[in-house]
């Protein structure tokens, strides 16, 4: 029997045998039709230039301090595509977030705006399919007051399960003071800090070979945990759950070098647990294209840290889960099971099973 037919399309389950409880996708990506909206029709006013492509996509062709063209797919908002996708990835559950252009750029009322929108369709999509969608809160980092703000009324959604900043607020990495108290609130209330990439670091030196995404977004989660890391972050809030993309990008793969480092380097003095220490207080997604390589960083971070998580739809997405985690040499089945169900489940507050 193949895995198509052991994994139903609709339940995740075959005649009663469940082949994997719920497999949960706890990092992909959606453009809400109210934030698309919203960017077409006062984007233009607070500083975004919009298009459309030749199959008449919304299209971000810039927005201010920002380097690349967002193209808001009509596939990425309407749920009748997104639910179908779904079917054909063999996935039950989806933690919807947003990507690139996001709102750090904008006026900060024009910021708030947009999560506004952003966070009540979330809203909105869980009620309508329970099972299938959960959401993720999105702040204006621009202006940590009205964050603050947006995120106190957003959590009283019980469906708002994660907090979705990126790997830098406008250029400023994320150990800054300035962001600490969202941090202090967001472990307060008990839910997961997920992270993403936005507009690589030097893209000057990446314009070549699609260098920005094969290379630019992975350093990016290095350059965000290494500061959640150094800056003292992870130290001040012991509880708070960080969710790294891109299997955690450079950042597993220099910690020897970071742990020379705190030992050589006065900037690095006050470090006072050793580097490998802070490697499982993050939990990384599936994104590394390569089953040797994820077999390798799960020897090195333990397999109860690996989260289901593709960036789907996204060019470098991962597109079949289960497939991918199914080829990861030397997995036992509850292993699997762990990483497609169990382990994003936890992170996200949600039960490992389908409800139906």
């Amino acid at each position: 029997m193949s895995d198509e037919q052991l994994h139903h399309p609709e339940t995740g389950t075959a005649s009663g045998t469940a082949r994997y409880p719920r497999v949960i996708d706890a990092h992909m990506h959606w453009y809400p039709q109210a934030f698309v909206d919203l960017m077409i029709k006062k984007g233009p006013t607070n500083g975004a230039v919009m298009g459309e492509d030749d199959k008449g996509n919304p299209v971000v062709i810039s927005v201010p301090d920002c380097t690349q063209r967002s193209v808001m797919r009509k596939t990425m908002t309407n749920l009748d595509d997104i639910i179908a996708d779904m079917k054909k990835r063999k996935c039950d559950t989806y933690a919807l977030s947003m990507t690139n252009p996001l709102m750090y750029w904008a006026p900060p009322d024009f910021g708030l705006e947009l999560c506004v929108a952003h966070n009540d369709a979330c809203v909105d999509a869980h009620n309508k399919y329970p099972d299938k969608f959960y959401g993720s809160i999105i702040l204006p980092m621009q202006d940590v007051k009205l964050a603050a703000r947006e995120l106190e009324r957003a959590a009283k959604f019980p469906c708002m399960r994660t907090v979705f900043i990126a790997e830098h607020i406008l250029g400023k990495n994320l150990h800054e003071k300035e962001f600490w108290p969202i941090y202090e609130r967001v472990e307060g209330l008990g839910l997961a800090l997920t992270l993403t990439n936005l507009y690589p670091t030097g893209p000057e030196r990446m314009k070549d070979y699609f260098m920005i995404n094969t290379l630019g977004n992975p350093q990016e989660a290095g350059y965000a945990a290494t500061s959640l890391m150094c800056g003292g972050v992870l130290d001040a809030f012991p509880k708070l759950e960080v969710f790294l993309p891109h299997a955690g990008g450079t950042f597993p793969w220099l910690i020897g070098r970071m742990e020379l480092a705190f030992k050589v380097s006065p900037t690095l003095k006050h470090m006072k647990k050793p580097a490998e220490h802070y490697l499982r207080r993050f939990h990384y997604d599936l994104i590394t294209h390569h089953p040797k390589v994820m077999r390798n960083l799960i020897d090195l971070v333990g397999v109860d840290r690996i989260v289901a998580g593709t960036d789907f739809p996204q060019a470098m997405s991962e597109k079949q889960p289960v497939d991918f985690v199914e080829s990861i040499p030397g997995l036992t089945h509850r292993e699997r099971e762990m990483i497609l169900c169990d382990n994003p489940a936890r992170l996200l507050g949600i039960s490992p099973k389908l409800n139906s």
